[in-house]
């Protein structure tokens, strides 16, 4: 219960860290997505491995998140007070989080777009339906000026001869191979 639980509170953690370029520009760092893939992975594990985090394995894991939620707590501290005081009054107002998470929506519903549209032609290669642009036929016909006209040349079917020994398929040779002289 209490893994699933802290495991939860990792995902929303990693997945805020991940965001914050996207939310809180002024706050972010360039190395800032990493860590929270690290924490998104964290998060990941103890709510698919909660079973079996029992005793003193689930004390090292308690632990381990008080650790890093102090130190990610002392880091947001650090950013904050680097940040002016003009700059701290922006990020408090509605309107720069409004027009953020409206930034966010838009580049998520573009992301969203992209990957249904490159779903759809991978969906396509694999089953090898057509291709945008391409015939579904296998074999096209090459157009002659005439095509009104039928073929001319039909081939006539050949009759199969039924045998009853190896006598009549040794004369059935010789009278088809080519005569020597």
């Amino acid at each position: 219960m209490l893994a699933t639980l802290g495991g939860t509170l990792a995902l929303l953690v990693g997945l805020t860290v991940m965001l914050l370029p996207l939310l809180a520009t002024e706050l972010s760092r360039p190395r800032d997505a990493a860590w929270g893939a690290v924490v998104l992975l964290l998060g990941l594990t103890l709510v698919t491995s909660a079973d079996r985090l029992t005793g003193s394995p689930m004390l090292a894991v308690l632990c381990g998140g008080l650790l890093i939620a102090r130190l990610g707590s002392e880091v947001l501290q650090s950013r904050w007070r680097m940040l002016s005081l003009e700059e701290q009054q922006r990020i408090a107002s509605i309107e720069r989080w409004q027009t953020s998470l409206s930034e966010l929506f838009s580049s998520s519903t573009q992301a969203a777009s992209v990957l249904n549209e490159t779903g759809g032609s991978l969906l396509n290669a694999f089953k090898g339906g057509p291709k945008p642009g391409k015939s579904s036929k296998r074999w096209v016909r090459a157009e002659t000026e005439n095509a009104a006209e039928p073929p001319s040349a039909v081939e006539p079917t050949i009759e199969p001869t039924v045998v009853a020994s190896f006598d009549e398929v040794e004369e059935l040779i010789e009278a088809s191979s080519p005569q020597a002289g």
